[in-house]
């Protein structure tokens, strides 16, 4: 599917009601076994985490290093204006005076400005018995509010469990947990710190945190697209 035509007015709603907004088959089939393939790869990487060592969870990710796949690339960039659009909406609401420019050019260059140079896609890799906890993915001064995630393995096929989960910690309530059912190629939009919610006495902002439950057996590979770079 390409990003234009992606239902946005649908995808702000969901992200309006439930806080993730689910675009069915973004990626297409062949390109998610290349993603997956190309995770031994060293030379598109610039970092590799090993979640147990941090306490992050267990599994492992790898940091794209610059320049990012030519794909890649242009689906972040893609990405980034419908989403850019939402973004200012939601700040405007929570009375957040950052706005983030058109272009994803103009706000990675706020970004490098500022000492943020390393790229944030990464792909992710569980194998059974792996998990990641809930986190939030800052980096810096200067963070987009929304990002990104592709699956790209089969579930039920290379995977069994390793389910997306987002919770959303309410002010003065229990916080509440949302699952998020994906197939290859699906891509779940979600915000990276909070979010707007509607209550009795106006608008208050919402804590959020993600993460994947633990895999009962196979292998599970993640495309993760976040729009700010690192310190």
């Amino acid at each position: 599917m390409s990003v234009a035509a992606i239902d946005w007015d649908q995808a702000g709603a969901d992200l309006d009601a439930r806080g993730c907004a689910v675009v069915r088959g973004l990626i297409d089939a062949a390109t998610c076994r290349a993603y997956a393939a190309g995770y031994d790869d060293d030379a598109r990487y610039r970092s590799r985490v090993v979640m147990e060592r941090h306490g992050f969870g267990r599994g492992e990710y790898r940091y794209f290093g610059y320049p990012l796949p030519a794909g890649l690339a242009a689906l972040r960039n893609a990405l980034y204006e419908p989403l850019a659009r939402i973004a200012n909406r939601w700040h405007e609401a929570m009375g957040l005076g950052v706005r983030f420019p058109a272009q994803h050019g103009q706000f990675l260059a706020r970004c490098h400005a500022a000492g943020q140079q390393r790229p944030t896609p990464l792909i992710l890799r569980y194998g059974e018995g792996d998990y990641n906890c809930l986190h939030q993915d800052l980096y810096g001064e200067h963070v987009f509010p929304l990002q990104v995630a592709v699956l790209l393995s089969r579930v039920g096929q290379d995977f069994t469990g390793g389910e997306f989960v987002l919770t959303e910690q309410r002010p003065r309530m229990q916080s509440r947990v949302e699952v998020v059912g994906l197939e290859q190629g699906d891509a779940v939009i979600f915000p990276v710190n909070q979010r707007p919610v509607n209550g009795t006495r106006g608008v208050y902002r919402v804590a959020m945190r993600h993460g994947v439950s633990r895999l009962r057996s196979g292998q599970r590979h993640t495309l993760g697209i976040i729009f700010h770079d690192a310190e």
